[in-house]
């Protein structure tokens, strides 16, 4: 099937005539106005918002931060004074907290910046950038914790098990109140979110401090202190895994979760007067912004422009996809195309989707 370009002066449409230029640069038909909502340079997407919310946000975060920065301070000086290896690794992991809470507020700075020049997103992805480096600490952490602890196994130390319970117990009254203040924050963000969770494993990670405290105090099982490090290993091991993965998902342009672009693009291929969808790219740029890009082929004779409005309710009402680029071409009559190639997408990107 060959294809010729949409002609611009049909109904909808405004302009002249413009040649293709490429599979997805779009020849005029990724129109931003079209988008309700969508601005640029500071503007917002119809039904997600790009990163986290500046003011409120940085403030509920900040406070988390000095919360959890003096309680890390009380608590390696007294995991250093008990000799509990369990303290020091719940300090360790609360550094990592408080470092993921930094990049978060650094992150924000950096996403609120506007767009220009050669940063054509802005920095949106700087917070997926950080939250890659919080997890590769907690990874780091995990594996060094766990030789700890099992040396430990082996020749145990003595641990003051009355410290480690006082200790313990204040852990969860402050994991409480940082938790309390990140989740009033916008956990749409990869970041923010990610600081959310370590504050919860944080939290589990006392609760098995103080068990350990109190069977230590109780039937002086010196062990009890390395097994619950190794617990509190695994949390990290844990974080550590599913914030890396979703950050390389993000980086290597894989389609956000829970979307299947062969599904997606089935779907775009069954509306009205789409004849085949190519070239179909979706990914995400930061956390809750997801994007899309493909060339959309349609009958001869129909209303290229009313066709895009078409595709793009369905992507807005069905996958929450408002960010879209589309470049929409009218596929010539099969009596003409007999012999003839098509004269875009020589060679398109992944699946051809016809109806």
């Amino acid at each position: 099937m060959t294809t010729r370009d949409c002609d611009h002066g049909a109904p909808g449409g405004t302009g002249t005539p413009e040649p293709a230029r490429g599979p997805v640069a779009g020849s005029g038909d990724h129109d931003h106005a079209a988008h309700a909502g969508h601005g640029h340079g500071g503007g917002s997407h119809a039904g997600h918002s790009h990163g986290v919310a500046a003011d409120a946000d940085r403030r509920y975060l900040t406070a988390a931060l000095v919360l959890i920065g003096a309680f890390i301070v009380v608590e390696v000086t007294v995991g250093i004074l008990a000799g509990s290896l369990a303290l020091i690794t719940d300090a360790g992991h609360m550094v990592t907290d408080a470092f993921a809470i930094g990049l978060a507020l650094v992150a924000m700075r950096l996403a609120a910046r506007p767009a220009r020049g050669r940063w054509t997103y802005g920095f949106k992805r700087a917070e997926i950038l950080s939250a890659q480096v919080n997890g590769i600490t907690f990874l780091v952490l995990a594996v060094w914790f766990t030789y700890e602890a099992v040396r430990r196994l082996i020749a145990p130390p003595d641990v003051e098990g009355g410290l480690v319970i006082v200790t313990a117990a204040v852990g969860i009254v402050i994991n409480v109140i940082a938790a309390w203040l990140i989740s009033k924050a916008n956990r749409s963000s990869l970041n923010v979110e990610g600081a959310y969770q370590h504050i919860l494993n944080d939290l589990w990670a006392f609760i098995a401090t103080l068990v350990s405290g109190i069977v230590v105090l109780t039937t002086g099982f010196a062990r009890a202190d390395a097994i619950a490090s190794l617990i509190v290993a695994g949390l990290m091991l844990k974080s550590g895994i599913t914030l890396v993965g979703e950050s390389w998902r993000i980086f290597l342009e894989a389609a956000p979760a829970g979307i299947d672009p062969d599904a997606v693009g089935a779907d775009l291929a069954s509306v009205e007067g789409v004849t085949e969808i190519h070239d179909l790219h979706i990914w995400t740029i930061t956390s809750g912004f997801p994007a899309l890009s493909a060339h959309v082929l349609v009958e001869p004779g129909d209303d290229c422009h009313r066709v895009r409005d078409r595709l793009q309710e369905r992507l807005r009402e069905r996958y929450a996809i408002t960010h879209t680029t589309l470049q929409v071409d009218h596929a010539d009559p099969p009596v003409l195309s007999i012999g003839a190639r098509r004269a875009h997408c020589e060679d398109p990107h992944g699946a051809v989707h016809t109806r």
